[in-house]
């Protein structure tokens, strides 16, 4: 389970959105964040939906390795979207049955709770699926810099960022080993009570923190031997230079957003 967990990875690739200035698609995402939670109707969300589905085809990304992301994610949403249908009233009545009452609002809320999170998902990975770490930090970075005026140290926050994400699939692998590990010794994750299936995680939290630690531990000292010293004096060996497809993704994604607006001020 652990292993179809997939965020953070980078996947290489020479597709449209792959060559993308790393800055646009920092904004982007932003903005199509944006169109998917603007409105409570369908059509609000349709562009959001148009435009995952156009940088889903651009990148070139495989639908399995989607699909293997979101899944893992299922069962959660499939709980909430239970948990909308029975307890949300409003509307007309589809089911009633003593205290149990499944009306229209209950059901639209769920759905589209669904397809708002399900295309969220879909849409937001492609960022790190086609962003490298170091091309994500210098794109945060220069997002942020006009915020160095006022001493924010910003690039510490990218790197930290980075970093964080960089580390998400190496901590749920390491998860995944100590897991396998322990169940070799004879020790069960999913028998017994709530409580029970707790103290069995203890096993696993306590060596994959040590392991953490030590993993933050080597990575502090790699960067002080390689003389890391934060962004003073500090180069870039690739600088970021926005070009004509970047243009015209970013006045696409304005454009959608403008028209997810316009359909939000009319409905």
């Amino acid at each position: 389970m652990l292993k179809d967990i997939t965020i953070g990875q980078y996947f290489p690739g020479d597709s449209v959105v792959h060559r993308m200035d790393p800055r646009f698609k920092i904004v982007m995402t932003l903005l199509f964040i944006v169109m998917l939670f603007l409105g409570q109707h369908l059509y609000s969300m349709i562009f959001g939906i148009v435009f995952c589905m156009l940088a889903l085809a651009l990148s070139k990304i495989p639908m399995k390795l989607i699909w293997k992301s979101i899944r893992v994610l299922l069962p959660i949403l499939l709980v909430t979207a239970v948990l909308d249908i029975f307890f949300i009233d409003g509307g007309d009545v589809y089911i009633k049955w003593h205290f149990i009452q499944v009306t229209e609002d209950g059901v639209t809320t769920a759905l589209m709770m669904v397809i708002r999170i399900l295309v969220l998902l879909a849409g937001s990975s492609l960022l790190t699926y086609t962003t490298s770490p170091i091309a994500l930090t210098d794109a945060i970075e220069r997002l942020l810099s006009p915020l160095k005026r006022i001493h924010v140290p910003v690039h510490a926050f990218a790197m930290m960022m980075t970093i964080a994400l960089r580390f998400i699939p190496t901590l749920l692998e390491e998860t995944d080993k100590i897991m396998t590990a322990q169940k070799a010794r004879g020790a069960s994750f999913q028998n017994g009570n709530l409580m029970q299936r707790a103290k069995a995680l203890i096993p696993v939290l306590v060596p994959l923190f040590v392991s953490a630690f030590r993993r933050a531990e080597e990575l502090a000292t790699a960067m002080e031997c390689r003389c890391y010293r934060g962004d003073e004096g500090r180069t870039k060996m690739r600088q970021l230079h926005a070009v004509k497809r970047d243009y015209i993704a970013i006045t696409v994604t304005i454009l959608l957003l403008a028209m997810a607006i316009a359909v939000h001020i009319i409905w």
